[in-house]
């Protein structure tokens, strides 16, 4: 019987092509609208993540101010100073790294070559807490930090810009007044996040950058990369207390610097992005209840197409059950089919809009077969009013239908 009712409602369908095409437009729009928007979501955290990641394993972060994070951080509060960096090698255990850092916005020029970049001053525990591998040549040196040598580390962006096929070891940069001589080349990091370029970084010694480009010794942040996962909380209220003794905060009152953990941030960042797409994905799914009552419409219409057709079945003996079958069948089928078109547009969409976003292409199984599965819930749904309608007429009424 079923066999029977499925052959019925393909040559049902078959029969009005247009008609069929435009019943199932609401559920492929409803259907390839959840997909494409879950998909394009699910890989941009995926993007966040892996950008995240970039900057670091295991890594907290501290800075001065409470909410550095995010709007309301407070850029008067005290700098960090080489005091707090000696009381946080010498207090803490369990860490790879300490990286103090300070920064500043410059210009860079290379011969007839100008580009604007970030200037970082550290050492080379830096390089350790970013896990930040050389393509060429070599961290600082213990004399070169200590002593401030006007030495640098550039990222590929300042390389390719200012030295092109050229090797740059050993050249000479000049940042402002300053000059400087390559020592290393690091590897490529792309793009952050916050949509920043890693790579156009240059890296002086501490010492260096204090003395000759920003006239202090303040330092902006300190990059704290812990040995393992599981210490990063024990490592984290440890470095709260050292910096509080240092920064002379009394007991009850509030910090002056705020020490985060990057797995904190990351996963700040992928909840935001994960609830837009939740949101997206939900409004997308309401042109799946309007493709479902385009089909409750378009069955109706059959219905009443069909009532001489219906009285006949019913007349020679075919029981109410066997015609609300036929009729919800043929519902079904029409939202089933709505669905896997939907489906295939729909990573279609994803997949080019990955392509140009440039982000991983990340369709999800279950969203998938959660939208065809919901689909075909649609066409039950709306088609059972209608089925019901068919299966309840009276077979003489029906008959004398024109």
């Amino acid at each position: 019987m079923l066999w029977e009712a499925l052959k019925l409602a393909i040559q049902s369908v078959s029969r009005n092509p247009l008609r069929s095409v435009l019943t199932l437009l609401g559920i492929v729009i409803g259907v390839a609208a959840v997909i494409a928007m879950v998909t394009i979501g699910d890989g941009t955290t995926r993007k966040v993540e892996a950008d995240l990641s970039k900057l670091g394993s295991n890594m907290l972060v501290a800075r001065p101010g409470r909410n550095v994070f995010g709007p309301g951080g407070n850029s008067d509060s005290r700098a960090f100073k080489e005091r707090d960096v000696a009381a946080l090698r010498n207090g803490l255990s369990h860490v790879r790294a300490i990286a103090p850092v300070s920064s500043r916005a410059a210009t860079i020029v290379s011969g007839a070559q100008n580009y604007s970049t970030t200037v970082n001053g550290t050492d080379s525990d830096f390089f350790i807490a970013q896990d930040w591998d050389f393509e060429s040549g070599r961290p600082f040196s213990e004399g070169e930090v200590r002593s401030g040598s006007a030495v640098c580390v550039i990222g590929q962006t300042i390389k390719t810009v200012l030295f092109g096929p050229l090797d740059p070891l050993g050249e000479r940069l000049r940042i402002g007044n300053v000059s400087c001589s390559v020592v290393g080349v690091l590897t490529g990091k792309g793009q952050s996040a916050m949509g920043t370029d890693q790579d156009n970084t240059v890296i002086i010694p501490l010492r260096a950058f204090q003395r000759r480009i920003s006239g202090s010794t303040n330092i902006s942040t300190l990059y704290i990369a812990v040995a393992e996962k599981e210490q990063i909380t024990e490592v984290q209220a440890m470095a709260e207390r050292i910096l509080r003794e240092q920064r002379r905060v009394v007991p009850g009152q509030d910090d002056d610097f705020s020490v985060r953990d990057m797995t904190q941030i990351i996963s700040a960042m992928t909840s935001t992005t994960s609830l837009m797409t939740a949101l997206l994905g939900a409004v997308a799914a309401v042109s799946l209840l309007v493709g479902g009552i385009g089909v409750m419409n378009i069955m109706l219409v059959s219905v009443t197409e069909r009532t001489r057709e219906i009285g006949i079945r019913l007349a020679i003996g075919a029981l109410e059950g066997q015609v609300l079958l036929q009729f919800l069948v043929e519902a079904f089928v029409l939202a089933l089919l709505g669905g896997v078109i939907g489906i295939a547009l729909g990573l279609a969409i994803a997949g080019l809009a990955a392509y140009g976003m440039q982000i991983p292409f990340a369709p999800s199984a279950s969203i998938i077969a959660l939208s065809f599965a919901f689909s075909g819930a649609i066409g039950v749904v709306f088609g059972f009013f209608p089925a019901r309608r068919a299966a309840r007429l009276d077979p003489i009424e029906a008959l004398r239908h024109e």
